[in-house]
């Protein structure tokens, strides 16, 4: 919901750290795999409840995804396989975090990191999905248009997710209460997504 309106205040500060890793002779690609560990990072740090270290962690991680893309569209070396590789490890830092807490504490927050998992594989199926049918019958995408997929809105997008993770390292010992909640606003998501995308298809198959 967030993301549309945030990066484009955020990618102009990104400018300065891109151009000097630009000069380094540092590929989006290792920015991305970099992220990605330093974000994997986070999980150690949530289980040994070493909460501001976690919170760096999964800073970094952001700070990394949104640099990546634009070294990339800088070095107009944009690619599918460095959008590809962007989202899947995406993805799997999102699972990370709730699987972290899973751990950290199974009596307590055992089920609510479940729940949150299974809420995470619905918000990234129908995002997913739709991409693939979207490229498929070329399908605008006016909001995003510097993605190398197709981005399909919701109320949960990655904005939220992070705020998400913030506030659960905040006040850990009310995730389970928090992991509810933001789970009950991926389920909206959910729905609203295949609902939309289903109508979208419909349309576009009708009327293409």
């Amino acid at each position: 919901m967030l993301d549309a309106t945030i990066t484009p205040f955020i990618k102009p500060l990104f400018r300065p750290v891109v151009t000097r890793l630009d000069k380094l002779g540092i590929t989006p690609d290792q920015v991305t795999l970099a992220g990605f560990f330093i974000g994997l990072l986070a999980m150690p740090m949530i289980i040994a409840t070493w909460w501001t270290a976690a919170l760096v962690c999964i800073a970094l991680n952001r700070l990394c995804d949104g640099i990546d893309g634009e070294l990339a569209r800088y070095q107009h070396t944009s690619s599918s396989a460095g959008g590809y590789l962007d989202i899947c490890l995406d993805f799997l830092f999102y699972a990370s975090i709730p699987l972290a807490f899973g751990i950290a504490d199974p009596v307590n927050w055992g089920v609510p990191a479940l729940v949150l998992l299974t809420a995470f594989i619905g918000t990234g199926s129908s995002f997913l999905a739709f991409a693939v049918a979207a490229e498929k019958y070329q399908i605008d995408r006016p909001q995003f248009a510097h993605k190398s997929f197709y981005y399909m809105q919701g109320l949960t997008e990655g904005t939220e997710t992070i705020i998400a993770f913030v506030v659960f390292c905040l006040w850990p010992q009310h995730f389970a209460m928090l992991a509810y909640i933001f789970a009950g606003a991926c389920a909206i998501t959910i729905v609203t997504r295949i609902a939309g995308g289903y109508r979208t298809l419909k349309a576009v198959q009708t009327h293409g």
